[in-house]
């Protein structure tokens, strides 16, 4: 069995919210997994992690860039927030997201696509690291495109045009008027960006994502006592309304607080001329996902004191 750390348990607490003597039951159950010991306490009714996203603590700036049919987003991680406002690391991470739109292709791609400078990507980084002398990764990159439509680019709270820490790309199928169709792929933009939504349509939820909320769901719903054709249908609506808080073409459009995406896209098509089909979306938040080393201010200043 895992030992129970006092770290392990702290880490849960940070992840789910829930009080430290749950934490430390949950983790007992599950013999230490993390992710297990989450779904244990959300059974239990004792934590609200299906709504956190985690922790996010990497520094660095994703950038974002859309042309036509077209769009990339980039995330570039240094050590420090400084170095977000460094020049070089801007012009770096606006250059690599240009060459991503340009020429496609995921992360390892970008890395030896070439550079301004004759350089790799890659080596451009390098090169880089060296001269402000920070740590840097070149973490991941994607890009949209469709054949017909357009792709939008949002940066929300941008710290220059086109950089800042959440990024997102929206890509619209469609023979319909240019225009209303940017109009209407900037505003989901912006819906993504604060609704942040797991998937486009409930078809495109992964299958082990939809089988692990129904058996957290059901779990919850036997500890009421009921009948198991009543467990059926609670369960049953609860899956819906999770679907509505995390699919886009559920949730609530944010812009108006009020009316179904799926609607506001069939709307815009009887406005742009011709049907809309929402191909895609990319949100990059700077970070997530990534645990930085907590760092003991007391303790480096008397390592530093006794060397």
């Amino acid at each position: 069995m895992a030992e129970i750390t006092a770290a392990l348990v702290k880490e849960l607490r940070e992840k789910t919210g829930a009080g430290m003597m749950d934490c430390k039951k949950a983790l007992a159950e599950t013999k230490g997994d993390i992710e297990e010991a989450s779904d244990w306490l959300r059974k239990k009714g004792l934590s609200a992690a299906a709504k956190k996203s985690g922790r996010i603590a990497a520094e660095g700036l994703v950038g974002v860039a859309a042309k036509g049919t077209k769009g990339a987003v980039v995330e570039v991680n240094a050590e420090t927030d400084f170095v977000a406002r460094n020049d070089k690391f801007q012009d770096f991470v606006k250059q690599a997201t240009e060459i991503a739109l340009a020429s496609g292709g995921d992360v390892e791609a970008l890395k030896v696509a070439k550079h301004p400078s004759g350089k790799s990507v890659a080596d451009e980084l390098t090169n880089l690291v060296a001269t402000i002398g920070e740590n840097m990764n070149l973490r991941r990159s994607a890009t949209l495109s469709v054949g017909q439509g357009v792709v939008a680019s949002y940066m929300h709270n941008a710290l220059t045009p086109g950089l800042g820490r959440i990024g997102v790309l929206v890509a619209l199928e469609s023979a319909g008027n240019a225009a209303k169709l940017q109009e209407l792929a900037h505003k989901l933009s912006l819906h993504v960006a604060a609704a942040n939504p797991i998937a486009t349509s409930t078809a495109e939820v992964p299958a082990s994502t939809v089988d692990r909320e129904r058996n957290i769901l059901t779990e919850q719903a036997q500890a009421s006592g009921r009948p198991p054709e009543v467990i059926a249908k609670m369960v049953e609506g609860r899956l819906r309304k999770f679907y509505e808080e995390s699919v886009l073409l559920e949730q609530v459009f944010v812009v108006d607080g009020e009316t179904k995406v799926s609607k506001v896209v069939e709307q815009a098509a009887k406005d742009a001329g011709a049907p809309i089909k929402v191909a895609g979306f990319v949100r990059y938040a700077l970070g997530e996902g990534i645990e930085k080393k907590q760092e003991d201010f007391a303790a480096e200043v008397a390592a530093q004191v006794k060397r």
